[in-house]
């Protein structure tokens, strides 16, 4: 896989770490940072740690923005080169579009890829995104229905889903954190991309997840821990819900790390 064709691929996915050979917006890092025009003229924020013969480029999910992987920036860029971006309107990010589609995320990925001479894609690794439990509406009814509490009250209902998505155990300080950062995203991103993401998955994953399995890997929470990993890609991380990285950094930076040592080895 090239960066030529990421746009068509995985860059879509709710948080991905590409292998290549939780702050408010207005408390972002901004010292060391780049800026890089994708397809569409969105100016795309993103940033370069470290050195290595492997590029890890870090990819956030559904209204978050770089901050949320401080831990892996700091821990992977040790021993490699790692990249950070915000999506268009993400954190430091601005946009030219409308319509907010995975093709177009895609895009503002292979911008940053390109613009750092990023080279071949050696591996892709999903978290918390595919071989879940989670059923995504497939239907326009379905969608409609899913989303319609966004519309009504977008902040509330990001909260409520956000707050969901963590275990009894967690951190209250964190899910505070992050609940506050995705619930006062941009509204009409937020709708939109979430109508791309159910739309997409309907279409695209099956079919993709059988084109890329040599290159894709998993990492996903098990919340009960008792969870069976529904494909062999799939490592699971215990006592964990969706944000595996942020609510237990070390098993999952130790997951990554091993997931990154078998691409080298190929």
């Amino acid at each position: 896989m090239t960066a030529a064709n990421i746009s068509t691929a995985f860059a879509f996915m709710l948080g991905i770490a590409l292998i290549a050979g939780c702050s408010s917006v207005q408390n972002l890092t901004k010292q060391n940072v780049l800026t890089v025009k994708s397809n569409d003229g969105s100016s795309i924020t993103y940033g370069v740690h470290g050195q290595g013969e492997v590029t890890i480029i870090f990819v956030h999910c559904w209204t978050c923005n770089h901050e949320f992987w401080k831990p892996q920036i700091e821990y992977f860029s040790k021993k490699h080169k790692v990249v950070w971006l915000d999506l268009a309107g993400h954190g430091l990010s601005n946009s030219k579009r409308k319509k907010y589609t995975m093709q177009a995320f895609g895009k503002d990925v292979a911008a940053v890829v390109n613009e750092i001479d990023g080279g071949k894609v050696i591996g892709v690794v999903g978290v918390d995104t595919f071989y879940t439990p989670f059923e995504y509406p497939k239907s326009e009814e379905e969608i409609d229905d899913f989303v319609k509490p966004f519309k009504n009250d977008f902040k509330a209902a990001s909260e409520q889903l956000v707050r969901s998505m963590f275990t009894p155990e967690a951190d209250p300080d964190l899910i505070t954190s992050i609940v506050t950062q995705m619930s006062v995203a941009d509204q009409e991103m937020g709708i939109s991309a979430m109508y791309e993401i159910f739309r997409w998955n309907g279409k695209n994953v099956p079919s993709d997840l059988d084109n890329y399995s040599k290159k894709l890997r998993n990492i996903n929470g098990a919340p009960t821990g008792k969870e069976i990993a529904l494909h062999e890609s799939v490592v699971l991380i215990h006592g964990v819900g969706h944000f595996v990285a942020q609510v237990k950094p070390n098993e999952f930076n130790e997951a990554l790390n091993q997931i990154v040592a078998e691409f080298q080895t190929r």
